[in-house]
């Protein structure tokens, strides 16, 4: 309720029309304020959704995938073929420039694809696992070779493999590249002030045919804040032009603003909760039970989290996938009702008849945290909240530090359970199961052509990753937008805002 009193607040002191966002449009700056704080602007080293965006202002990729069809097209490639079912080849588009005016060749493409493979800190290893290497055949073509058959493989180019300057950052070095990038997008990055502002301007040499397209914005200035409530203030308080990510509890008020407006978007991200079945917290540790994980999933009411929490359309999930991602088989997964009384047996059956303490660690609104914990505190289970930052949830999960965690998970925008079953599944450090049955089907399902082996594969992996109860899937995501009215802006169900498409109206 304080959120949703703010907005009244705000409206009733005026204090909404102090700074109007129509100020910004005669100054051609989008002010975006987020509160996910980047640690390191540089792609391959945050897994965050925020880095990822600003990836895409700043940096291109061989392919663009269309944001309307989902369909792959060339962007630094001019064009590519498939010279067998490991084997791409690409030939590079001439007179592209880095942001220091630089050339774009070939040595670029090979020098990112080598040395990203071999980086043991690149945050998301399995997005790059399937490579084998690149070799230079001239200055404007290369040959890609994969490990194994990944027919995902061109998705992942297009949402994940950003092109770094091989002789810049081989010159600076990986530490003052993070701090003064540059790369071949539509905008480039002008400041990076630690975790609280990044300012971006209008690439001018930014090549004309390109399907991004050059930017109608001038500059973008990012304010990192720490809590969604100083977010929301300043996009009342007219400091602010494009926030996200609010709660949905103050979309109507936002929408009666005179100065700004809301939207909503449902999106392929998912929310989960990751259980310590693998016992990477400690010894001890009541998750490495199954009927309390099964305890777990039958105390949460998800669906009416999702229509009255999240809203907009969520809906409750039972595979650990977004819907429409290839291999996603809701019928393999095992259902768990809403039942509190059979999470109270289970628990009993489990050896805890009274409950236990534990810690739940998430970067989730605070009032959707708090349900979650309410709804265990009321079968026995003491949960007490941790609420961090996103790159601090991750550091812990990284770690082996969350006995639950409460995420969620975009694919990087792939549409494909390659994109998430690798990741929570595959043995790497976001993996609390570790169970080899899961990674060998996660791992057969990505290594063939055949769409139904692909299929049968990935449905027994989620069969059992249910039916074992390793990993709770919550409900699908829409996305609240909180924006000026001045500015055109459009949200896409791949969860990418493109500030290079919007515009002022």
């Amino acid at each position: 309720m304080r959120k949703i009193n703010l907005a009244v607040a705000l409206l009733a002191t005026g204090l909404a029309f102090a700074a109007p966002a129509s100020a910004q449009k005669s100054a051609d700056t989008l002010r975006i304020t987020w509160r996910d704080a980047i640690p390191n602007v540089d792609p391959y080293y945050n897994q965050l959704r925020s880095g990822i965006i600003l990836a895409h202002q700043a940096w291109d990729t061989l392919v663009y995938r269309d944001p309307e069809t989902f369909q792959n097209k060339p962007l630094l490639a001019e064009s590519y073929k498939w010279a067998d079912d490991t084997t791409l080849e690409f030939t590079l588009r001439q007179g592209v420039t880095w942001h220091n005016g630089d050339k774009f060749t070939a040595d670029d493409v090979v020098y990112t694809i080598n040395t990203v493979i071999a980086d043991k800190q690149v945050a998301v290893p399995s997005n790059y696992s399937f490579y084998d290497s690149a070799e230079k055949i001239d200055d404007y073509h290369v040959r890609v070779k994969l490990k194994r058959v990944f027919p995902a493989a061109l998705d992942y180019m297009a949402m994940t493999l950003w092109i770094w300057p091989k002789a810049y950052r081989e010159k600076v070095g990986v530490d003052e590249y993070a701090h003064h990038p540059i790369g071949t997008g539509p905008y480039k990055i002008t400041r990076v002030d630690g975790v609280t502002q990044i300012d971006l301007e209008r690439y001018e040499g930014y090549y004309a045919d390109s399907p991004k397209g050059k930017p109608a914005i001038g500059k973008v200035v990012i304010h990192e804040v720490p809590d969604s409530s100083t977010e929301m203030a300043e996009l009342l308080g007219g400091r602010a032009d494009w926030i996200w990510k609010y709660s949905p509890d103050q979309y109507d008020n936002v929408n009666r603003m005179p100065t700004v407006q809301a939207l909503r978007s449902e999106s392929m991200r998912i929310g989960y909760i990751n259980m310590d079945a693998a016992g990477r917290t400690g010894a001890g540790n009541p998750m490495t039970i199954p009927k309390v994980r099964q305890a777990i999933a039958y105390a949460i009411d998800r669906e009416t989290m999702a229509k009255q929490l999240v809203q907009g359309g969520s809906r409750a999930l039972d595979a650990p996938c977004y819907p429409t991602q290839f291999g996603c088989d809701a019928g393999a997964a095992m259902h768990y009702p809403y039942d509190p009384a059979k999470a109270k047996q289970l628990l009993t059956e489990a050896g805890f008849p009274k409950g236990f303490d534990t810690e739940l660690v998430t970067y989730e609104l605070p009032s959707w945290a708090g349900a979650m914990q309410n709804y265990l505190k009321a079968v026995g289970i003491d949960a007490r909240l941790s609420l961090l930052q996103v790159g601090a949830v991750v550091q812990r999960s990284l770690a082996g530090q969350n006995p639950l965690e409460a995420g969620d998970w975009g694919s990087y925008s792939i549409n494909d359970v390659s994109a998430i079953l690798p990741q929570y599944f595959g043995g790497g450090g976001a993996d609390y199961t570790r169970d080899p049955e899961i990674m060998e089907l996660v791992k057969s399902g990505g290594s063939t052509t055949d769409p139904d082996q692909r299929r049968k594969a990935y449905s027994a992996a989620i069969k059992l990753i249910t039916e074992r109860a390793y990993w709770l899937p919550m409900y699908t995501y829409t996305i609240t937008y909180g924006l000026s009215r001045q500015l055109n802006f459009k949200p896409y169900p791949d969860e990418l805002p493109r500030f290079y498409l919007s515009s002022w109206k």
